[in-house]
C-alpha cells in the first residue's frame, strides 16, 4: 500500500466516522451554499478555508474557543462543523489535534484539506 492509498484509508474512515455522529451528519451545504461553491471555484474556497483556520484555530490561545465557527454564511464553516475542524476541542477529539499549541502549516494543510474534500464531496450530490 502507498502513503497516498493509506492515507486515502484514513481519509475515508475518517468521513465514515463522522456519517456516524447525530450531530455531524446533520450538516449539509444548502443550494445557496453550494452556488457559490460553484460561482466562487474551489480556488477561491480554499483561500478563504486557509485564512479562517490560520486566524481561528490557529493560535495557541483562542478566547472564544468553542464558539468562534458560525454554524452557516459560508460553505467553510459548514464544512468545519460537519468534519469537527470547527474548534480546537473537537479537533483534538475527532484529528487528535492537541489543544495549546500553534497549529503548524503542517496540520493547517491537513484541515484545510478534510474541508475540501468535504465539500467537494457535498457539491457533486
Amino acid at each position: 500500500m502507498t502513503i497516498e492509498e493509506y492515507q486515502n484509508l484514513q481519509i475515508e474512515q475518517l468521513f465514515l466516522r463522522l456519517s456516524k455522529s447525530k450531530f455531524r451528519s446533520r450538516f449539509h451545504l444548502s443550494e445557496k451554499d453550494k452556488k457559490y461553491v460553484e460561482e466562487k471555484g474551489m480556488n477561491v474556497i480554499s483561500s478563504h478555508a486557509y485564512d479562517f483556520i490560520s486566524k481561528r484555530l490557529a493560535p495557541k490561545d483562542i478566547l472564544n474557543d468553542g464558539k468562534q465557527t458560525p454554524m452557516r454564511g459560508h460553505p467553510v464553516f459548514v464544512a468545519q462543523h460537519a468534519t469537527a475542524t470547527c474548534c480546537r476541542g473537537c479537533l483534538s477529539k475527532w484529528h487528535h489535534i492537541a489543544c495549546g499549541k500553534e497549529l503548524t502549516n503542517e496540520q493547517i494543510d491537513y484541515i484545510v484539506f478534510i474541508i475540501l474534500k468535504w465539500i467537494e464531496n457535498e457539491v457533486k450530490v
